[in-house]
């Protein structure tokens, strides 16, 4: 194991959640039972009868607690930024150890070893021990929902404190001002009655205003400060309960968006598809298909959409031309993310399919993903980010002010660092504001439009002969099987400099290629997987002669979705 997956795994012992797999269960049980002894060593060790007879057992206790909160205060700092981005870096785990809990981890352990070169008193030290006790609250549901209710109600409790403490310190002066000539001895200054009217709020336990108004009036503002000592409290209270509700409320409703989240998953089982003789995820469902397999209604299947981070709604309609007048038709696109972008998936391959704008362009990731999958190739796609307004990854336009973008570009330069790589990147064409087009396959290697020489000084090719086998290939193979027609730089050009791949270091030393293909390849051919297949074999023995290829297990595999690449 991994230095990173040994951190990975204490996430999920430290993530608070004593609902994961068996054995993290069983550390979080340790922790609270060892929680739960110190504290017992800590009420005993009062009694001196126990503590003469079993002092050193207590002791014992004592130290070995003591030993092992110090193992593993020390793991939860080191695998903190496993737990929240905020908590990486150095700042980061000095944050967390200034959070509540960090705060309380260390003074209820580390507190012990300054003991031992500082005197400190006996009973601070035993105090902070009994302060372990706090630390079961993390565990606690309640708790962390009463934290939630504190903390959706923080606004409504400091407004309604503040008008309160205001409304006492009018009460409090008026106060002065009527006992003031009535016993100036005993309201000889505003703090006098400040101190009276604020005091009556917590029943002035330590007598700092042992002292009455005598006046009518003074009686009168006694009794309304009596009043609003009912609401200073009842007031909150009253926040906080609703608080509470509505934080039960939302962890019932989070609860049945997970179900119909993973409803959604299992809605996406592999289907075998006759063509290819391999088991596919669907391509997308359509939102009645939805409500009818899985009985969900759909408001539940857009919120669990929105929650979600690997399903999107996608329409249809964008993949038919204008022209034709297509009619809306909502459904819901499952894909994979491993990476702030979307994908990543290295193969080792010499050769690297990406999809630059799944955002935007339905199904063509799901085209491209079982392409490079068929093909043994590495794959990266775009999956995450604003879709208005749009930034592309195809074209860096945007100084690399895009999320992401900076390390798509990174996972790009490792996935062609051996020279002579190819990058195939697939486009969807002939979409919605897009016209017919003759053809169906439009190739693109850094040219002008209408330009299909292979030796253009913006060309993105390094290796002309095995391109020209490629495209010849390409052409005469969709041809003769599809009837589907390939076109060379007719109708597009790849000549922008801004174009993602010219800003590879080493893009002088590998091969660029732009497909774009109609969707009536991608979307409506029941063909399309095997269109998909011949392309990826097409590619394989032109790029990759003499290289065995070894088919992907996972494609024979009934599961559901893409669960061999979720994480």
């Amino acid at each position: 194991m991994t230095k990173s997956d040994f951190k990975k795994e204490l996430s999920y012992v430290f993530d608070d959640n004593l609902h994961t797999k068996v054995w993290h269960n069983v550390l979080d049980w340790i922790i609270i039972s060892l929680i739960m002894v110190s504290t017992i060593e800590v009420f005993l060790s009062t009694f001196e009868t126990i503590n003469v007879r079993y002092g050193h057992v207590l002791h014992f206790i004592d130290v070995f607690t003591t030993v092992f909160f110090s193992i593993e205060v020390a793991l939860r700092i080191w695998a903190a930024d496993q737990l929240s981005p905020k908590y990486k870096g150095v700042w980061g785990r000095i944050r967390y150890c200034f959070s509540f809990y960090g705060m309380i981890d260390i003074l209820s352990t580390y507190t012990f070893y300054i003991a031992l070169i500082f005197p400190l008193p006996y009973l601070a030290l035993k105090t902070l021990r009994v302060a372990r006790l706090l630390r079961v609250f993390r565990y606690m549901k309640s708790f962390r929902l009463l934290t939630k209710a504190f903390e959706s109600k923080k606004k409504e409790l400091g407004i309604s404190l503040q008008f309160l403490s205001i409304i006492t310190l009018i009460l409090a002066f008026l106060l002065y001002f009527v006992e003031n000539s009535a016993q100036p001895e005993v309201f000889d200054n505003g703090w006098k009655s400040v101190l009276w009217a604020f005091s009556q709020y917590i029943g002035d336990p330590g007598n700092f205003a042992d002292y009455q108004p005598i006046t009518f009036i003074g009686r009168l503002i006694s009794t309304c400060i009596g009043i609003l000592g009912i609401a200073i409290f009842a007031v909150p209270a009253g926040l906080v309960g609703s608080g509470f509700l509505e934080a039960v409320n939302a962890d019932i409703h989070n609860k049945e968006i997970v179900e119909n989240t993973e409803k959604l998953h299992l809605a996406f089982e592999r289907k075998l598809d006759k063509s290819t003789g391999y088991q596919i995820t669907p391509m997308n469902l359509s939102i009645p298909e939805i409500i009818a397999r899985m009985n969900m209604n759909e408001s539940e299947i857009i919120e669990a959409v929105k929650c979600s981070n690997d399903f999107r709604i996608i329409n249809l309609a964008s993949t038919i031309p204008v022209d034709q007048h297509p009619s809306d038709k909502l459904a819901i696109e499952h894909y994979i993310v491993n990476r702030p972008y979307g994908c990543f998936i290295d193969r080792a391959s010499k050769i690297t399919i990406v999809s630059p704008s799944n955002i935007v362009d339905p199904v063509i990731g799901h085209f491209s993903y079982y392409l490079a999958k068929m093909g043994g190739f590495n794959y990266i796609s775009r999956e995450i980010g604003a879709t208005r307004p749009y930034k592309s990854y195809y074209l860096n336009s945007y100084g690399g002010n895009v999320p992401g973008f900076d390390q798509y570009m990174a996972d790009l330069e490792v996935l062609t660092k051996e020279e002579g790589s190819w990058v195939v990147t697939l486009i969807a064409a002939s979409g919605q504001n897009e016209p017919e087009y003759s053809t169906q396959i439009h190739l693109g290697y850094g040219n002008s439009k209408g330009d299909a020489s292979l030796a253009s000084s913006t060309s993105l090719l390094c290796d002309k002969d095995c391109a020209e086998r490629l495209f010849s290939d390409i052409e005469s193979t969709m041809d003769a099987e599809f009837n589907i027609k390939t076109e060379r730089q007719q109708y597009h050009s790849t000549a922008s400099p801004k174009i993602f791949l010219r800003h590879l270091s080493n893009i002088k030393d590998i091969n660029g290629l732009m497909i774009r293909l109609a969707w009536s390849c991608t979307a409506w051919d029941s063909r399309r997987m095997l269109i998909a297949k011949t392309l990826a074999d097409v590619i394989h023995r032109n790029i990759l002669p003499g290289v065995t290829r070894v088919e992907d297990p996972e494609l024979k595999k009934k599961d559901i979705g893409y669960c061999d690449y979720i994480n």
